[in-house]
């Protein structure tokens, strides 16, 4: 095959591949606690770059004020532990919610861990008010009924499980509790997505894989009229 047309096709599967990535990211600006996913690229092969996986920013989003005490946010650097049908799960999103088994719990049942009861989920009365303090202890009428989970793995033994949900790629790998992140009641991490960066980073893309387009119409062209001359010589 044409090595125009080798390159050209070979740049625009890698810009789909970037679009494809830029627009979860910018579909995900208003997920609280959702990560960014960024590329990184191989050696170049045949004199073409190759992507070869993503990563994922793991860095803070901006904290913000709810009022809702079932809110939460991390401040420094861990995640909460939640109960998962299918093991322990990770997440940074602290929208939280009193399950129907009377729980502190996400929106789909996953629910918070116990330190003080082996990672069990934390059992609260609906009809109290709920205090957390900053190091993740849960209090009603002034008695401790537990102390939130934050742990703390390390970002590149994670893989990421939907929108904002982690998982360990090792289940048997020992996890450490987080050190110096403290629970905010009332306030909620923002996407940390940078939304206008992350626009014109798209309309450039936009604009690559057009030129590359281009160029393999170009290409296909050309060697057609190759093969025209050709067979008019002979």
């Amino acid at each position: 095959m044409d090595p125009l047309l080798i390159s050209a096709a070979s740049g625009m599967k890698a810009r789909l591949d970037s679009l494809d990535m830029l627009a979860n990211n910018i579909a995900n600006t208003g997920t609280a606690g959702f990560k960014s996913d960024q590329e990184f690229y191989g050696l170049y092969q045949e004199q073409l770059p190759t992507i070869e996986g993503q990563w994922t920013d793991f860095s803070q989003g901006t904290l913000t004020p709810t009022g809702n005490p079932l809110n939460l946010a991390l401040s420094g650097k861990g995640f909460f532990a939640l109960n998962s049908p299918g093991g322990v799960v990770y997440t940074r999103n602290g929208n939280f919610q009193i399950s129907k088994s009377n729980e502190l719990a996400t929106s789909e049942g996953y629910t918070l861990r116990n330190t003080l009861d082996g990672g069990k989920p934390i059992p609260v009365d609906p009809l109290q008010p709920i205090d957390i303090l900053k190091d993740g202890t849960v209090r009603q009428s002034g008695q401790d009924l537990g102390k939130i989970e934050v742990d703390s793995p390390e970002s590149q033994a994670l893989s990421k499980l939907g929108s904002t949900y982690f998982a360990m790629a090792d289940p048997k790998a020992t996890v450490p509790a987080a050190q110096s992140a403290d629970v905010l009641q009332g306030q909620m991490e923002q996407s940390n997505v940078p939304v206008s960066e992350s626009t014109v980073k798209l309309v450039g893309i936009m604009r690559q894989f057009e030129m590359l387009q281009k160029a393999m119409n170009l290409g296909a062209e050309m060697s057609k009229a190759a093969i025209t001359e050709v067979a008019k010589v002979v």
